[in-house]
């Protein structure tokens, strides 16, 4: 809900989602999140470090600023070491340390609480940005998280294992490669609709056909399934455009990871509903 300040005009509501960039609230509310679980109460009361801050701070100073460790200091000159290099973090950089910190976490509570911290923080200023899993990732609405998570989740390996490859190449900070994660998503679909077609060398167009025969399919939806097919052919026109390495954006990549999701789970819920087991390969 806007503020009174942003509600009477006072201060501008945000409208542009952060993709490259990250504002000062951004920043501040991510540092707070580490801080509340790692910082907080021993080393502003002057007490000593617990075991988990003394393996964090000794992980930072050798392996995420590569610094030699006879240098590093101890307890609140740690911290304030560790803050001041936070603050002149690029926008990248604050992503790189929150994933850095992650498997430090002695249970996953712990971690879960940390992540779902950060996650309120993302949504709450617009970020581009949310942690799927240990990852933080260019998705931004809760809907297509889900999505993305419950095709993550699917028993059927080979599917799961492009639609994880699609969002490690969406989710590159530094070399995002676009073209290659919408190749994995549809990989993805493909993979899936050969399992229901029984017959793993069958092209997606091929595995298509039989899935429509096997499963009730809407006529707007075969149409849609149509549509992807186009994605994928070898004929001139859409495939060439939408995989050409100067024309694939975040949004190309974004879009067709979180379609492709959907379509599996959709294919995986009608399989389950019709008797169809998808947990064999395809011969």
């Amino acid at each position: 809900m806007p503020s009174f300040s942003q509600r009477h005009g006072y201060e501008p509501i945000k409208n542009i989602i952060q993709i490259d960039s990250m504002n000062q609230e951004l920043k501040t509310g991510l540092w707070n999140c580490f801080f509340k679980l790692f910082w907080n109460d021993p080393i502003q009361s002057g007490g000593g470090r617990t075991k988990q801050q003394y393996s964090l701070g000794t992980s930072l100073w050798e392996d995420f600023f590569k610094l030699e460790l006879d240098t590093c200091p101890g307890g609140g000159n740690l911290f304030r070491e560790i803050k001041n290099s936070f603050a002149s973090f690029s926008w990248n950089r604050v992503y790189d340390f929150l994933e850095f910190v992650i498997p430090v976490f002695l249970n996953s509570a712990s971690r879960d609480k940390f992540i779902n911290g950060c996650n309120r923080v993302l949504e709450r200023e617009n970020s581009a940005y949310r942690f799927i899993g240990n990852q933080i990732t260019p998705i931004s609405d809760d809907a297509e998280i889900n999505t993305i998570e419950e095709g993550l989740s699917i028993s059927q390996k080979g599917a799961r294992n492009h639609l994880g490859r699609s969002l490690e190449l969406l989710s590159d900070r530094e070399n995002p490669d676009y073209r290659n994660s919408i190749k994995e998503s549809i990989s993805a679909v493909e993979s899936i609709c050969q399992i229901i077609a029984n017959d793993k060398n069958a092209t997606l167009g091929k595995a298509l056909k039989v899935v429509e025969d096997r499963i009730p399919i809407h006529g707007a939806l075969k149409s849609a399934f149509d549509k992807l097919y186009g994605y994928t052919s070898d004929e001139n026109g859409i495939r060439h455009a939408l995989l050409d390495e100067s024309t694939s954006e975040f949004e190309d990549a974004k879009f067709m990871l979180v379609s492709c999701s959907a379509f599996i789970n959709y294919l995986v819920a009608k399989c389950a509903k019709t008797g169809i087991t998808l947990d064999s390969k395809p011969q």
